[in-house]
């Protein structure tokens, strides 16, 4: 039986020379990979208790999503700017060269709702540490926050102190 770390492509020199990029597609791509991935994000919730799942664009979207079908929870997407209809609150986080900004509805969580936070992909932590600070301006409770893999070696961890942090996977290196 193949393990997760079996599924996910490593592909040398992308997107500069020295970094090792972990490609999450070829776990999309096999059936039993995205099975395991799935099943194994849903495995790092057991025994919890929450209300919502949400999701960072864009591949938080394709785990947050059959992990709340799965679970019987809502799904609350956390976008990029400007890509969502109704009246929304914002976060800028830092960028390896600049900023970006991310956004929820504002009527996306209600105060003292549970929430568990999704993506494939912890590496600095600035996109969750925005998330999380979304999440809590509009009253919600972070209840843990999971991702398919890690790299550990860029501490992103380190921004999520405080919070319950769980990776299926984890790279020592960056």
């Amino acid at each position: 039986m193949k393990k997760m770390e079996d599924y996910v492509r490593a592909i040398p020199d992308f997107p500069e020379p020295g970094i090792i990029f972990r490609d999450v597609t070829s776990v999309l791509q096999d059936p039993e990979g995205l099975k395991l991935a799935v099943d194994s994000m849903i495995g790092l919730l057991d025994g919890m208790d929450f209300d919502v799942v949400a999701g960072t664009e864009s591949r938080g979207f394709m785990f947050g999503m059959p992990i709340a079908y799965q679970l019987g929870k809502a799904f609350i997407p956390v976008r990029k700017k400007g890509k969502l209809p109704c009246e929304t609150i914002s976060a800028e986080y830092a960028l390896e060269y600049g900023t970006a900004e991310i956004e929820i509805h504002k009527d996306a969580i209600k105060p003292g709702q549970r929430v568990v936070l999704v993506d494939d992909l912890i590496a600095t932590g600035g996109t969750m540490q925005a998330s999380i600070r979304l999440i809590e301006q509009l009253g919600g409770k972070v209840a843990k926050v999971i991702f398919l893999m890690e790299l550990a070696g860029l501490k992103g961890r380190e921004k999520l102190t405080g919070y319950e942090v769980a990776s299926v996977i984890t790279y020592e290196g960056n």
